[in-house]
């Protein structure tokens, strides 16, 4: 049984990515129809609609006849995301009461499979945008981000196809509300008067980031994702960078970026032998690498009384092949082994007896 739902919570998760990354322009009637419902239910007539081009422009931007104190900046004071959060919470607490004792065991199966995987996605992936729009600190306002994440949605429709759990015509129209705003636009913001609604990106480029169906942001040669105003944001495995880390990436702009992470992903970008061959970086010692038979292990003297050890991973790429990376070690090391010991936190001699490492 497991396994079966296991195989179908796969698919279900797959679905909702594309539905939570879609490209597609947004359904604007839907949108609108779900949210003036939204706000129906915690007694607000529907509001005055403001749609924008991507999150960035409702994050700088303030829709006419708005004041100043309900600007975007003050969202953690704002009284109406705080009620459709609270009916959320509601929501799920009556669609918790009706999942069968017996049925705990396929919650947590398809909590694993969908909810989590979907969650870090949606954060990996739309949540970049969000960041660079806001000011303050991301996570006094993640909270409402959190409320219309597509993972919850997906858990509990899982839970009724997959489980035969039973929820009442009016939790399913609930349901159904948010699941139409998580396929028909972006994220949105409501005041009582006006909500403002992003459209959703032009483009989003991701890879697999786990096994258990994870994706983050990534593209090899343009911006991994972008939006119809032109707002874009380039990703390397991941990790937000400047542009000039894939357009443009030399061993100048290298040496004189503060960002280590940035530093790394340029670096990557440009390949860490070519790298080091265009650095002139000087090889200190080589040795072959016992954590990784048939592989060695380089050490090189690099900038700031440091050294990059050159290795191979010990695992394979999904495509097959092995990762060559390079890690910033003290520049008191001479050993290679020692260094890569280093990065472990074991001796040389320790790490020379390891069977074999990822």
């Amino acid at each position: 049984m497991s396994a079966l739902v296991r195989r179908e919570a796969a698919e279900l998760r797959e679905q909702w990515l594309g539905r939570a990354l879609s490209t597609l322009p947004a359904d604007r009637p839907a949108a609108e129809a779900a949210i003036s419902e939204l706000y129906h239910l915690i007694g607000l007539t529907p509001p005055r609609f403001h749609w924008v081009t991507s999150p960035v422009a409702a994050l700088v931007t303030v829709p006419p006849g708005v004041r100043a104190r309900e600007s975007v900046d003050r969202l953690p004071d704002w009284p109406l995301p705080a009620r459709f959060s609270a009916l959320v919470a509601e929501l799920w607490r009556q669609l918790n009461g009706r999942i069968p004792p017996r049925q705990r065991s396929v919650d947590q199966l398809i909590r694993q499979e969908i909810r989590y995987p979907l969650s870090m996605s949606v954060a990996n992936v739309l949540h970049p945008p969000l960041r660079a729009g806001h000011d303050g600190p991301f996570r006094q306002v993640s909270g409402w981000y959190s409320t219309q994440c597509p993972s919850w949605v997906a858990e509990y429709e899982a839970l009724h196809l997959l489980a035969g759990v039973a929820f009442s015509t009016e939790q399913r129209r609930l349901i159904g509300l948010w699941a139409t705003l998580a396929g028909s636009c972006g994220w949105w913001w409501p005041r009582p008067d006006v909500c403002v609604v992003s459209e959703r990106p032009a483009l989003v480029h991701t890879e697999q980031s786990d096994d258990d169906g994870r994706v983050r942001l990534h593209c090899a040669d343009g911006p991994a994702i972008g939006y119809a105003d032109g707002w874009d944001l380039y990703a390397w495995h991941g990790t937000t960078v400047p542009a000039w880390v894939i357009r443009d990436p030399s061993v100048t702009r290298i040496a004189e970026e503060a960002n280590v992470e940035v530093r790394r992903c340029a670096i990557e970008r440009i390949g860490w032998g070519a790298y080091i061959e265009q650095a002139g970086l000087r090889l200190v010692s080589a040795a072959p690498d016992p954590g990784n038979p048939g592989f060695e292990l380089r050490l090189y003297d690099m900038r700031r009384e440091t050294k990059v050890l050159l290795a191979v991973n010990g695992s394979l790429e999904r495509d097959g092949t092995r990762r060559r990376y390079g890690l910033t070690v003290p520049g008191w090391l001479d050993d290679p082994i020692a260094a890569a010991g280093w990065t472990y936190g074991l001796s040389g001699e320790q790490y020379s007896r390891l069977l074999r490492r990822t």
